[in-house]
């Protein structure tokens, strides 16, 4: 999404329960927009292909960001909404590996060589789930593909869960590049624990970011996750305090989307056991005055990060951006999805893989890359993505400037927004002083809301019901 490039103050966000509850509604997280429900199955192979022809010719091609989806898990935890399969038969990932350096195979020639991979991320599912071998092997290929970052300005991260993982594996990555980790909590109370299926103690959290440290990493993240069974505010309580000992440098704390008509491991859980909707509220709140009162930075969203870290850096600088890993310094790569059900986005497209094994394997047996869907963004699309962006990563954004690096009448082309944002005035969201729109503090958590005003996809009238809640 486009930067601004102007440095400004943020506002700490203000917890407002009142205010929080009237507008915690179902709504987009913007890591894209359009959003992926809005995807286009007659976006295939050839499109993607013609989108990474133009962006080789782009005057200065942008450098590249590589996101790798390793879809399996050792053990289900029933809060899980990800594309993974569950199994503890490391032959599967044997069978994986040998499509996915197809897949790498069939796309990465299609890039100019001289782009550089300045970002990689492993997600999943589990990256863990493949040993160190496996994990060389796979760095190898990327490698000999494309060509990998090694210097200092590289971001290249990696998800593991603690259970699975231990000092020497993580110092092992080191070795193989990775300078980033992030850590998946979610709440360190041992009924909490019992009740999704995630039993993972402090310990064994606290010696992977420590031998990434170690390792000279340059990042270290954990993830919480509020609303989920059997929480209360002393046990999350408890569980911030332990985070806050560790220190890592970034904190995602997410809210748990109960959908168990979309995910079948949230059938397991026992939906009587949900804190209620102000036990949830008072969950956030007492995360937000934890974590601001340790000295972590509010950027946006679900996310928090050190002031010295380069997410809070950037969110001063206004170079901040968002891709489908949340906030970015690094937005202004075109991103390469390889795996199972990855998204990419090259240039003004978005394309996703197929979401299935047997459906991915198939394709990549036939010699075609494995793309299921996708979208080339129309003009209106462009400018939507623009606006959205710039209050999601900065919380402001002036009508005049916007509309002359555009070429339109802010006003005129965003009416129907602009009537949005007026009650959203009235309620304390945001102000509009003179041609700046700006979030309040009171509005910082719920910059879904304001971008929502700019989204023309969403049901005038109607909670679109597809997406989590707000809060």
């Amino acid at each position: 999404m486009e930067a601004t490039h102007t440095a400004t103050v943020i506002q700490p966000p203000t917890f407002d329960a009142d205010l929080i509850a009237r507008y915690d509604v179902n709504g987009p997280r913007y890591t894209s927009y359009p959003t992926a429900p809005h995807f286009r199955n007659d976006f295939g192979a050839a499109e993607l292909r013609e989108a990474i022809r133009e962006s080789n010719e782009e005057p200065i091609p942008r450098p590249l960001s590589v996101y790798v989806h390793v879809p399996f898990c050792m053990s289900p935890c029933f809060y899980c909404g990800c594309n993974r399969v569950i199994t503890r038969d490391v032959g599967k990932a044997d069978r994986y590996l040998e499509r996915l350096y197809r897949e790498i195979g069939l796309i990465a020639p299609l890039f100019d060589r001289d782009r550089p991979v300045r970002q990689l991320h492993f997600g999943g599912g589990t990256p863990n789930f493949l040993d160190i071998e496996r994990m060389r092997e796979l760095m190898q290929s990327l490698g000999r593909h494309f060509s990998m970052e090694r210097g200092r300005e590289r971001e290249y991260g990696i998800e593991l869960d603690p259970r699975f993982a231990d000092g020497d594996y993580v110092r092992e990555l080191g070795e193989l590049g990775f300078n980033r980790v992030s850590v998946g909590i979610q709440d360190f109370d041992p009924a909490v624990q019992q009740a999704v299926n995630r039993i993972q103690s402090v310990a064994q959290t606290a010696a992977v970011l420590n031998a990434a440290r170690e390792a000279g990493f340059a990042s270290t993240s954990v993830d919480l996750i509020y609303g989920l069974p059997l929480q209360t505010v002393a046990g999350f309580d408890r569980t911030l305090t332990e985070v806050i000992a560790l220190s890592p440098d970034r904190v995602a704390v997410y809210g748990y989307a109960h959908l168990p008509e979309m995910f079948k491991a949230q059938r397991q859980l026992d939906a009587s056991l949900l804190p209620d909707a102000a036990t949830r509220l008072a969950l956030l709140g007492r995360a937000l005055e934890r974590l601001t009162g340790a000295g972590y930075v509010y950027i946006g969203m679900d996310h928090f990060a050190k002031a010295n870290d380069e997410l809070a850096q950037a969110q001063r600088a206004g170079h901040l951006q968002r891709n489908f890993q949340g906030y970015s310094t690094h937005g202004d790569c075109d991103i390469v999805g390889l795996g199972v059900s990855a998204i990419g986005r090259i240039g003004d497209c978005y394309s996703q893989n197929v979401r299935d094994l047997p459906g991915y394997y198939a394709a990549l047996d036939a010699g075609h890359l494995p793309v299921a869907r996708g979208l080339r963004l129309s003009e209106d699309d462009l400018i939507r993505r623009a606006a959205i962006g710039e209050l999601m990563c900065q919380g402001t954004l002036d009508r005049d400037a916007f509309g002359a690096r555009h070429r339109l009448d802010f006003d005129v082309y965003f009416a129907d927004a602009m009537v949005r944002l007026e009650q959203l005035e009235a309620d304390g969201l945001v102000t509009l002083e003179g041609p700046r729109i700006v979030t309040t503090s009171r509005g910082r958590l719920l910059l879904r809301i304001i971008a929502m005003c700019f989204d023309a996809y969403l049901d005038a009238g109607a909670p679109p019901t597809r997406y989590s809640r707000a809060i």
